[in-house]
């Protein structure tokens, strides 16, 4: 008798720790994930979301939350958003916040086509007119092209707003109109799900919500106990969507320049060099996934080309004010006619060309003077003197001279950097040299 009440118990420890071990397995699934979108909608933007949704997926997480504060963004990235929201295995639920946030443009498709759309206090959602960039990125648009953009837009959102029982003609509205709402309007015009006030109430309220999915599956909610796991960009997707503001590839493209300038004036330093190519690539990728004008960087590398051209024809000034215009004009023609998340603060672009013109009229005024004053020396003054070459002569080369760089011609053979050699002769502005000859030990 007593074995049977012992096995008994030990069964019923069995069976409750069973039951715990279950219930604990299922609370530690019962996760939601949270990302986190604030800016401009871009390439950076739609491939985080890609990424999170995916992760929502594989954890099994209840629910996919993306709280979304935007003032619009590119259309191509937009669509990318929508078709992974759409396609997504677990509910993906947009909450337009925090208080004061919007959801416009590119943001009113987003959160149209989210399984749950819900809005802060304080926020508002519209104005999703698209603004025409024509191929190339030309800005202007004929004005049938212009329909055809408008109208293909307008039954996209009327196709996402159907698929989840919104209001078509509101959204209609935003795309053609360039209507808004606040959060209670969007709220009665049934544009969204609801309102909560933070993200603990938004969890709350999400707790037995019923939503289809787009395989015809009715999937019910159940947040209660739901653990709130934030899933944040990544240090590299962070740092790509730092470069892709327009102020930043602005001023990347600007340090391009200098960079290789800089080198190209002063051989050897290799840091500049170095700098500058690293920033024309993270420009390149910058300007990149924006639209721009191609002309505009014609005439920023026009600009680069005349500060190189300087430094080899020593126009003592005139290649520097041409390159310094044709910089200010090719980053003013750059981001023209393009929407205003897509330009650079006003003040950006004077400060560079400031800069950069203060940077090369000092190097240019150096060059200037050493040009000047080798005259005065005479040539009789430099024959015999020992020079160190700078650039390696093949025969031509650079060699510096009590601090002054000279373009120098070797009488016979190759010299490294470092080497010395004595100058024989001068021909204007560059001097004839031969090898040192190498001391004899006694």
């Amino acid at each position: 008798m007593l074995k049977i009440i012992r096995l008994t118990l030990l069964l019923g420890l069995a069976v409750t720790a069973a039951i715990s071990v279950a219930t604990g397995a299922q609370a530690a699934n019962s996760t939601i994930d949270v990302l986190e979108v604030k800016g401009v909608i871009n390439p950076v933007v739609a491939s985080y979301i890609e990424r999170g949704i995916n992760q929502a997926e594989e954890d099994g997480a209840q629910a996919c939350i993306i709280t979304m504060d935007t003032p619009g963004g590119l259309d191509t990235s937009m669509r990318d958003i929508v078709q992974d929201i759409v396609n997504a295995e677990v509910p993906v639920v947009v909450y337009v916040s925090p208080q004061g946030g919007r959801a416009a443009s590119a943001g009113v498709f987003i959160t149209m086509a989210a399984h749950v759309a819900a809005m802060a206090p304080n926020t508002n959602i519209g104005a999703a007119h698209p603004v025409a960039i024509g191929e190339d990125g030309e800005a202007e648009m004929s004005e049938e092209m212009a329909e055809k953009v408008v109208n293909d837009a307008a039954a996209y959102i009327r196709s996402i707003a159907n698929a989840h029982d919104r209001n078509m003609e509101w959204a209609e509205k935003a795309v053609r109109e360039s209507v808004s709402a606040t959060e209670e309007e969007a709220l009665e015009l049934n544009v969204i799900d609801l309102v909560a006030a933070d993200l603990d109430s938004l969890i709350t309220r999400l707790d037995g919500w019923q939503t289809t999915m787009v395989d015809g599956r009715v999937v019910t909610l159940d947040t209660r106990d739901a653990v709130t796991n934030r899933n944040p960009m990544s240090s590299l997707e962070d740092f790509l969507l730092t470069i892709s503001d327009p102020n930043i590839a602005v001023v990347l493209l600007s340090l391009a320049i200098l960079g290789i300038t800089v080198e190209i004036f002063n051989p050897g330093l290799i840091f500049p060099g170095v700098f500058g190519g690293i920033c024309v690539f993270l420009a390149a990728y910058s300007l990149g996934i924006m639209p721009v004008n191609h002309a505009g960087i014609a005439l920023v590398a026009l600009a680069g080309g005349l500060f190189i051209a300087e430094f080899f024809t020593a126009s003592f000034g005139i290649f520097t004010a041409g390159g310094i215009a044709s910089l200010v004009i090719g980053l003013l023609i750059l981001f023209s006619g393009r929407p205003t998340l897509f330009q650079p603060d006003p003040w950006v672009i004077p400060t560079i060309a400031a800069v950069i013109g203060s940077i090369t009229a000092f190097i240019v005024y150096r060059v200037v003077r050493t040009h000047r004053r080798q005259p005065t020396t005479g040539r009789e003054e430099l024959r015999g003197k020992a020079a160190t070459v700078k650039v390696a002569l093949k025969p031509e080369g650079q060699v510096l001279y009590k601090g002054e760089l000279w373009t120098a011609i070797l009488d016979q053979g190759e010299a490294k950097p470092g080497e010395e050699v004595i100058i024989t002769n001068t021909e204007g502005l560059k001097l004839h040299v031969t090898k040192k000859e190498p001391e004899i030990e006694k």
